[in-house]
């Protein structure tokens, strides 16, 4: 019987490695470290393109925060991006879309 490991987020299946996937990676692997590696790469992944969008998010708003007056910038990364979204003119991705921006 084919076992799957399931990679779920929001409740959304992303990946299912098969038995055939996990043996084949196995090949370059030790099995014992299978798990671990799979942790590793999700988590390198996952944490690379988080902070590529939050360096571009703050190359754009560093200048906007500094023209409205605001002094106390969060050095936190949660913190600096709580405060850019809420600004009344902050847009995602999908809203500045739909606005044709």
């Amino acid at each position: 019987m084919t076992q799957t490991l399931k990679i779920i987020v929001d409740n959304k299946t992303i990946l299912e490695v098969t038995d055939t996937m996990k043996k084949v990676i196995c090949n370059e692997i030790r099995e014992t470290e299978f798990y671990e590696d799979l942790d590793r790469r999700i988590v390198y992944t996952i944490l690379e393109k988080y902070n590529a969008c939050f360096n571009r998010l703050k190359d754009q708003w560093d200048p906007q925060l500094a023209a409205r007056g605001i002094e106390m910038i969060p050095t936190n990364k949660e913190k600096y991006a709580e405060l850019v979204f809420s600004q009344p003119d902050y847009k995602s991705r999908s809203e500045r879309e739909r606005n044709g921006n």
